[in-house]
Formats: C-alpha cells, structure tokens, sequence
C-alpha cells in the first residue's frame, strides 16, 4: 500500500471547487423537467425525506450543517461511545434471548459464538426454581446473566446470586443485569409496578458486594412495541432512567452509585441511521443527567433488533432486516446486542433460527470487522447532524413527561399511551399506503409460501401498552383469505384485464398483481373473465390505451358478470369504471373493501 505523503495538497487540486448554490441548480434543472418549478432552497427541499418526530432527512450534508463537538470514545458527552476502546477488544456482547427453560439450547449458544444469555424468568418465562437446571454446565465466571422476571425479580435475583455462591463465583466475577424495571412492568401489564424497596436493597446488594453486576433495567421496548418513534423511546428511557436514580437515592445509594445500576435497552431497526443517531442520542441525553446529577457517567446500552419490524408471511426476509439492525447497533456502539430470530413472530424459534441469529454478530464481527473501528459512523455531517435533531427532540419528550408529574404518573394517566398511539397512528396512514413498504408483506408477497411451523411462544404480559407491528394490517387481510382457503379449497380471485402490448401494460400489470396478493386476493392473468373464477376485474394499460379502450373494455367485464370494475392508474373518468388504484392509494382500505365485496369473512 503507497501512503501519501502529508504535504498538505488535495487529491481533487486540479478540480474546480463545486458550490452548493452549483447542486442546487442541477437540482432545479432535474425538477423542471418533471414539472416542479422550485428554486434555491425550496429545491432541496423537494428532495429531502420526512422522518418522524418532525425531522427531515436532506439530501445534501455538508461541513456547513454544523453539530455539537462529539467529544472522544469514552468520555463526556460519550456521542462517540461508552468506551475508549469501543467494541475492539473483542466486539460486541453477543447475548441471546431465551423464554425456556431449554439447557441444551443455552449451552449450544454458548458453545457456537453467544457470549452472555438473557433469561426470561417468571411467570411467562423461565420457572424460577428452574434456572439451576437451565444453567448447569454454563460457567458463570465467564458469561453474563441478564435476567428478566417482571413481578418475580426478587426471588429470581436471589436465586442467581444463590447459584453464583454455591458454584464457588466469585462476587467479583459475577456479571450481568438483575433486570428489575418496576416501570417496565407497569407499561407492560398495566398494574402499578411493584414495591421499589427489594428493587434498591438489590441495587444496595450489588453495588457493594457484586461490581460486574447491575440491578435494573431501562428498558425502552414497551415504548417502542406501542408505536413510539425514535424521540418517544429515548424521552421514555430517561424519564424511567431518571425516576429509578431519584428512587434509588432516597434509598440511601449515593448518585455514583445509582448511575452504576442502570443498564439502558433499546431497539434497533432496519432503518440503520437512525437507529446509529438514536444510540449516540441516548448517551449524549443520559451523560447530560448524570452531569446535573452530579456524578458524570457513560451510558451500558443493549440493544435489540425491534420486534415491530419482524414480518410473519415470508420470515426469511427478516434475516436481512436484522442484518441491517444489528450493524447499526454495532456502528452504534450498544455494547451489547440481541438478534432476534427470523421466526420470532411465529413463535418459539428452532435451532437454525436461533443458529443463523447468533451468526449474524460473528460474520459483521469477525468477517466485516466491523468492531474495529470505534465509532465508524463519526465523522459523516448526516450522522452527527441527525445524531444533534434527535437528541433535542428526545430531550423534548422527556420533557413533557416530566411535566406531567414524571414516567409513572405518565403511565397512570394514560396520556402516554394516547402519545404514542397518535405517532402509531400516523406510521399506520403510510403503511397502509405503502409509503412504508413491507418486503414479503405490502410488496412481493407470496401467496403460495407454505410458512414454517412453530411451538407457541410464552403468552406475552398484558394489560398495558398495546404491542403492535408493521405487518398487523395485512396480516389480518391475509387471515381473512386464508381461511376462505381453507373452507372453500380456493383464494378470492381477480381478474387482470391487460390492455395492448407488454409494453403498454407490464408495469401497471405487475402493481396491481402485488397490491391485491397483498391481500390475499389471488390474481388471475390470460384467457377469458367467465373461466377466470373471478367476480371483480382490474384494468391494467397506458393511459393512452385507457382513453382508447377503458370504457368498452369495462362494459365487455360487466357483461361478463363482473360486480366491480378496478382501473390501475390516477383517477379519471372512464364509464364502467368504480375505482381506481395507483401508487399512494390506501392499499389496505382498497383490499379490505374488496375481501368484503367478495363475501371474505
């Protein structure tokens, strides 16, 4: 490799400097020709993306669009990551989640790459009196334990520690997160928590004799699973975070030690430069609390690939998009992260889920090497300007649930949960437009998969925030059709109508065979409407071929026996025709309507 030498000349010296005012006018030219007549500013604007939150991701960053000095890996503001050394000793943690008691599945983990566990123990989980025998053979010296019992945190916790003493651990070599999160519980099922006093002697227990461990958990996937955006999870982790060390000091903990026994979870998602911004946002928010508080500390995050995002028609697209996640996480600097499996939504994973969950770390760490550069994402003006607008809208919320009476008096009042159903809201409109597009789900879906089959799952804790997913929408069309399936030996049918050559039609053709299998409504192509099994019908051509033949073509389907006549393309007025769909129409509104029609039940 040549290293050139530093004299202080750019590689770009026989260029010309381009401007910003330059861009914008290609940028205008590029719109005039697609009939938008912006100029300067606005012209940039035309191009710039809506995110959530009230933020815009531009199309152009440059070192004008400025941002709070990031500090170094390891130190205040903790922007570039909780560590100086990142996650180059080794990568990140590994930690698999496990809902069963199933040992042999834990010492496999173990065995192929997994390097910390994350028990659910509990009611809907692990037995309690069953960790000994989930743990035998693990050597606990060496891997971390994050539990989580919801209400049972007290016997769980003490079972662990009981375990660490009768196997001979020493306090020292314990590791790992007791997992108590009252608030958590609250959002979860709705009750009022539990007492915080065991929650702060187990605080007071670890923080004096366990140093590796740490009592609670700021966990921020109830928030995230109720459809809270980026802002929401980060405002709602510090409110929680902030109601835990005001507890935890009125117990008699000093601030540092307060600080020490909190572990930060959050969710990371196949959008990867939020899900970056939102991590270093996170650590930057809690340095900010921890310095008010008087005891300067970073941030020990974990973070999850989202539940939310997972798909259950075609899993196997959900390895790509945990994929994603996890590099983000990693990029990131979570020094932890879960990944879960592919068949997550479908219920209990099996070995080759949980097998291709743990690889996905090993080949981004040891393949990618993607852990050797700390902070790769530092650096870029998108990145840290994003990083900066989601920090201030985060702090905005924790704000407002501060002013409210603080994260449980949030909780108890409701005016959270009606927050973050006004943000799922919104998301819901895109999706079912598919703004949002869901691969496998609201484009290219697959009516013909034959889904793997999986042992239920652990009933999840109800009574809380409502747990929702990309998917909820089309999944319920989807249900509808196969149950039709299942009783009448067929799929609800529609008739694609294709006007002219390929050329005229291929493009509208295959936009209305994707939105209507969307629904679980079976296209039919070729040959005549009587034969197809069909009762409605859907147009597909140019618009020149539609003012041709749209209206003769309508009648011929009706005299068919056609009930309704679809049209694919922006609405018009063509005799015969009843609706119309295109690009932005609601989908699910479209689909829902049509299974109605079809006497789909």
């Amino acid at each position: 490799m040549t290293v050139l030498p530093d004299d202080g000349l750019s590689l770009a010296a026989e260029f010309p400097d381009a401007t910003h005012e330059q861009w914008q006018r290609l940028v205008e030219g590029v719109l005039r020709k697609s009939g938008k007549e912006v100029s300067g500013a606005a012209a940039e604007d035309a191009l710039s993306t809506s995110l959530e939150d009230g933020l815009r991701a531009r199309p152009l960053y440059t070192a004008d669009d400025s941002a709070p000095e990031p500090g170094l890996p390891g130190f205040a503001p903790f922007v570039r990551g909780g560590r100086a050394e990142g996650n180059t000793l080794g990568g990140w943690d590994v930690r698999q989640q496990h809902t069963t008691g199933d040992n042999a599945a834990v010492l496999g983990d173990l065995e192929n790459g997994v390097t910390s566990l994350w028990l659910v123990t509990g009611g809907r989980g692990i037995p309690v009196a069953s960790l000994g025998a989930t743990l035998d053979g693990v050597f606990l010296d060496l891997a971390p334990i994050a539990l989580e019992a919801g209400s049972e945190v007290e016997p769980a916790a003490a079972e662990l520690l009981r375990l660490y003493e009768e196997r001979g651990i020493a306090p020292e070599a314990a590791r790992g997160t007791l997992g108590a999160d009252p608030l958590g519980f609250a959002a979860r099922t709705g009750n009022e928590g539990f007492p915080f006093a065991p929650v702060a002697a187990l605080a007071r227990r670890c923080a004096e004799g366990y140093p590796g461990l740490r009592a609670l958990t700021v966990d921020s996937l109830p928030y995230h699973e109720a459809g809270g955006s980026a802002a929401q999870e980060l405002g709602a982790s510090l409110a929680t975070g902030v109601a835990y060390l005001r507890e935890l000091t009125e117990a008699g903990l000093s601030v540092e030690q307060a600080v020490g026994q909190l572990e930060f979870r959050y969710t990371a998602t196949a959008d990867q430069f939020l899900t970056i911004a939102k991590l270093r946002a996170a650590r930057r928010l809690w340095a900010r609390v921890a310095e008010v508080c008087g005891a300067p500390g970073g941030q020990t995050q974990h973070a999850v690939t989202s539940p939310v995002m997972m798909s259950r028609r075609d899993p196997w697209v959900n390895m790509l998009r945990t994929t994603v996640a996890t590099l983000a996480a990693g990029v990131g600097g979570a020094e932890s992260v879960t990944v879960l499996p592919f068949d997550h939504a479908l219920g209990l994973p099996d070995a080759f889920a949980r097998r291709i969950a743990r690889n996905t770390s090993t080949i981004l760490v040891e393949e990618s090497h993607l852990s050797r550069v700390i902070d790769p994402a530092g650096g870029s003006w998108y990145v840290e300007r994003l990083t900066d607008e989601l920090a201030h809208a985060g702090w905005e919320f924790f704000q407002h649930i501060e002013q409210q009476g603080g994260q449980a008096a949030a909780l108890r009042s409701g005016s959270l949960r009606e927050d973050l159903a006004t943000t799922w809201a919104t998301r819901s409109a895109k999706l079912a437009k598919r703004r949002e597009p869901i691969t496998g789900v609201s484009e290219f879906p697959n009516l013909a998969e034959r889904l793997p089959e999986r042992s239920p799952a652990p009933v999840e804790p109800s009574g809380g925030l409502p747990r929702v997913r990309r998917d909820e929408a089309y999944e319920a069309l989807r249900a509808r059709s196969d149950a039709h399936l299942a009783a009448t030996g067929s799929r609800p049918r529609i008739f694609l109508a294709a006007l002219g050559p390929a050329a005229a039609h291929t493009a509208r053709l295959t936009f209305a065979s994707n939105l209507f299998q969307a629904g679980g409504i079976e296209p039919v192509t070729g040959g005549a409407f009587a034969d197809s099994g069909a009762t409605e019908a859907c147009l597909c051509s140019s618009d020149a071929l539609y003012e041709e033949q749209a209206a003769s073509v309508a009648g011929e389907l009706r005299s068919a026996g056609a009930g309704h006549v679809f049209l694919a393309g922006r609405p018009g007025q063509y005799p015969g025709v009843d609706a119309y769909v295109f690009a932005g129409c609601d989908a699910v509104a479209v689909l829902s309507a049509t299974l109605d029609r079809m006497g789909v039940s």
